[in-house]
């Protein structure tokens, strides 16, 4: 009987829904920059701060990533960080069932202080919290998942990723794993061919659902 021994987690649009408030912040920088790329927002969704910076604002704009920088911290230290429904029951129930779990998230050590001030009892919820400063390389590379595997001296078949992201979705698929898509921020349509499962939200999801996909 295969064994579930590691849940990763990202974190925008997998713990919290924040992907609308992203929206909303790069639909503004996008259309001051690039007014004529026309929902470019949607574009970039899922890419790192420098995957963003290197396609869109190299070059004449460069001087412009810090100013960006500055209103993308100031804006994140405002943002609602709620979870995704369902998402405390299901880290409960695997955690029941000695079920390790981590964030392997894109932020970096900034973003998660905000994420702390806001919602105090979050690094209780895993067992380990891997940000931007534990990677050499970016989604959707397998380095992220691989690590965070490692973290729990867990092999691939042992482990479930959920990302929201068509990056995350292919990293998680590059390091083995079985992958849980949600749909919090592309159409299932988009994700379905990357991951083995699509849900909306973790209600009726728990250790039992996801160890019958292993």
């Amino acid at each position: 009987m295969k064994k579930l021994k590691a849940a990763l987690f990202d974190l925008d649009g997998v713990v919290f829904d924040t992907e609308p408030q992203y929206t909303v912040f790069w639909g503004s920088q996008c259309r001051l920059y690039h007014p004529e790329h026309p929902g470019l927002e949607h574009e970039i969704k899922g890419s790192t701060l420098t995957q963003i910076y290197d396609r869109w604002f190299s070059g004449p704009m460069a001087a412009e990533q810090s100013v960006i920088t500055r209103r993308l911290n100031e804006f994140e230290s405002q943002m609602s960080y709620d979870y995704i429904g369902g998402f405390e029951q299901l880290i409960a129930s695997l955690h029941a069932h000695g079920v390790k779990t981590a964030v392997v998230t894109s932020s970096n050590q900034p973003k998660m202080e905000n994420v702390y001030r806001a919602q105090p009892q979050f690094k209780s919820l895993f067992d380990a919290i891997l940000t931007s400063e534990d990677f050499a390389f970016s989604k959707p590379h397998p380095d992220c998942y691989q690590k965070g595997a490692a973290r729990f001296g867990a092999t691939p078949d042992e482990c479930i990723v959920f990302e929201d992201s068509v990056n995350g979705l292919l990293s998680g698929r590059a390091a083995g794993m079985t992958v849980v898509g949600l749909t919090t921020t592309n159409p299932r349509d988009v994700i379905e061919k990357l991951s083995d499962i699509q849900i909306s939200d973790y209600f009726g999801v728990d250790y039992d659902s996801l160890l019958e996909l292993l």
